[in-house]
C-alpha cells in the first residue's frame, strides 16, 4: 500500500504473477525429480550394462538441463520482477523476514546450474563414477533449493508463531512446512516419472523398453503415494477458515479440489493398468495422458493453495491488497488515502475522483473494471445511497475478501465513483441503442 501498484488492464496483476510462476514451479519440480531420476537411472544402467537405459538418461539430461538453465532461470527472475511490481508490500515483507533464506537458496541454485551444465558436458568424457557424482551434486543443489523455498512459500499461508515472535525459524518451520515438503517431493517424483514415460513412448519397442516402462511406472506410483500422504497431511494443518473455502460442498474452491483428486485417481489407474499389468500396450498416447493428468493434479493443488490464503497474501498479517491487519483501525480513523498518497496522482479533486482514489488504493489490486473480477457489471444501475450502505456492511469483510476500509466520507465517495461507473455503462448502452435505431 505504501508503493504505487503496477496494474494490468482486464486480467489484473495476479494473472501476471501466476502465468509466470506456474511455468517456473512446474520446471523447478521437474528439475528436482528429473535430476534424481537421471542419476539413479545412469547408476543402474552402468551397473547392468544396459545401453537403452543409458541412452534414456542421456536424452533426459540434455532436455532437463536446457529447460532448467534457460526457461527455469528466466522465469525465476521473472517472478521477482512481477511480484516486485504487482505486490511490493508483500515482497518487501518476505525479503525483510527471510533475507538469509533467500541468500542460501541462491547459493544452492548456482550449485545446481553449474553441476547441471557440467553433467551434460561430461557425458562419456570423464569416468562413469565421477560423472555420477556430478549428477548427485546437481540433484542435491536442486532439492536443497526446494527445501528453502518451501519454507517461505508455506509461511505465506501458515505463518504460525511468527505472528507473535517475528522469529526467522518460527516462520520458516511453520505448521505446513513438513507436509508441503513431503507433497512437493512426491510431485517432483511424479513429474519425472510421467515425463520419462513420454520419452519411453518414442523409443523402439523391444524387451528392454518394457523393463524401462515398468521402472518408470514405479517412479510415478512412488510419487503418487508420497503426494497423497503429503496432501492429506497438508489438509489437516491449514487454518479452519481456509479449509472452509475448499471442503464443504458448494464452497469456492471445491470444484478445483475435486478435479485434482479425480486426476489423481485416473493417473493411478492408468499407471497400474498400462505400466504394470499391460506394458505392451504402452505408447505415446499413454505418456501424453499421464503428463496431462499429473499437470491437472499439480495445478489444482497450486490453485487451492493460493485460493485458501484469501483474503490474505500473508495469512493473518497482510491482506491481499497490501494492507496489514494492524493498520485497519488507524486507517478507518485517518482514512485509507493517508497511506496511499500515490492513488491521487493525475486525478482532479472531485467526489468522483476521490472515490476513484479509494478504489485504486484498496480494490484494484484484485478487481479490474471490465475484465477479471470485473467491478463495473456489479454496480450497473445501483444508486449511491444503497451502495454506501452495502460498502459499510463490508467493513467486516466477507469470505475471501478483505474488509472495506476508510472514513465514512471515503466510503461515500467510493460509492459515488462506483455509481458513476455503472452509469457510464448504462449511458454507453443507450447511445449504442440509439445508433442502431
Amino acid at each position: 500500500m505504501d508503493y504505487p501498484l503496477f496494474l494490468v488492464p482486464y486480467v489484473g496483476g495476479s494473472w501476471l504473477i501466476g502465468g509466470n510462476a506456474i511455468l517456473h514451479v512446474i520446471i523447478a519440480h521437474f528439475a528436482v525429480g528429473g535430476g534424481l531420476l537421471i542419476v539413479v537411472t545412469e547408476q543402474l544402467a552402468a551397473r547392468w550394462g544396459d545401453i537403452l537405459w543409458l541412452e534414456f538418461a542421456r536424452k533426459q539430461s540434455v532436455f532437463l538441463v536446457l529447460l532448467s538453465t534457460v526457461l527455469g532461470a528466466l522465469t525465476g527472475v521473472g517472478i521477482w520482477f512481477t511480484i516486485g511490481l504487482v505486490h511490493p508490500a508483500a515482497t518487501a515483507s518476505l525479503i525483510h523476514s527471510f533475507v538469509w533464506g533467500w541468500a542460501i537458496e541462491w547459493v544452492f541454485f548456482v550449485v545446481e546450474i553449474a553441476a547441471a551444465l557440467l553433467y551434460v558436458a561430461t557425458w562419456d568424457r570423464v569416468p562413469r563414477r565421477l560423472h555420477i557424482r556430478i549428477g548427485w551434486i546437481y540433484f542435491a543443489g536442486a532439492y536443497l533449493s526446494l527445501v528453502i523455498i518451501n519454507g517461505i512459500v508455506t509461511f505465506m499461508l501458515t505463518p504460525g508463531r511468527w505472528l507473535t515472535t517475528r522469529a526467522f525459524w518460527d516462520g520458516f518451520f511453520n505448521p505446513t512446512y513438513w507436509p508441503s515438503l513431503v507433497l512437493r517431493t512426491g510431485i517432483a517424483l511424479l513429474l519425472a516419472g510421467v515425463y520419462g514415460w513420454l520419452v519411453a513412448g518414442r523409443m523402439p519397442d523391444e524387451p528392454d523398453r518394457l523393463r524401462l516402462v515398468r521402472y518408470l511406472s514405479g517412479w510415478v506410483l512412488a510419487g503418487l503415494a508420497v503426494s497423497v500422504a503429503g496432501f492429506g497431511w497438508w489438509q489437516a494443518k491449514i487454518p479452519a477458515e481456509a479449509a472452509a473455502l475448499v471442503f464443504p460442498t458448494g464452497s469456492l474452491l471445491r470444484p478445483t479440489y475435486v478435479a485434482g483428486i479425480g486426476a489423481l485417481v485416473l493417473l493411478t489407474l492408468l499407471v497400474i493398468g498400462v505400466g504394470h499389468l499391460f506394458p505392451r500396450g504402452f505408447g505415446l498416447p499413454a505418456g501424453i495422458a499421464a503428463l496431462v493428468l499429473a499437470g491437472i493434479f499439480f495445478g489444482a493443488y497450486e490453485r487451492v493453495r493460493e485460493g485458501v490464503r484469501k483474503p490474505f497474501v500473508i495469512y493473518g498479517y497482510m491482506y491481499s491488497n497490501g494492507i496489514r491487519v494492524d493498520e485497519v483501525d488507524r486507517l478507518n480513523r485517518e482514512g485509507i488515502l493517508h497511506k496511499a498518497n500515490w492513488a491521487g496522482l493525475g486525478l482532479a479533486a472531485t467526489p468522483t475522483s476521490k472515490g476513484e482514489q479509494v478504489f485504486r488504493a484498496q480494490c484494484q489490486m484484485c478487481h479490474s473494471l471490465d475484465g477479471y473480477l470485473a467491478i463495473r457489471p456489479l454496480v450497473e444501475g445501483q444508486d449511491a445511497e444503497g451502495l454506501a450502505e452495502f460498502l459499510e456492511a463490508l467493513r467486516a469483510g466477507r469470505p475471501g475478501m478483505p474488509p472495506i476500509l476508510g472514513t465514512e466520507e471515503e466510503i461515500k465517495t467510493l460509492a459515488t465513483y462506483l455509481v458513476w461507473l455503472g452509469g457510464a455503462t448504462r449511458q454507453a448502452g443507450l447511445v449504442l441503442e440509439g445508433a442502431a435505431r
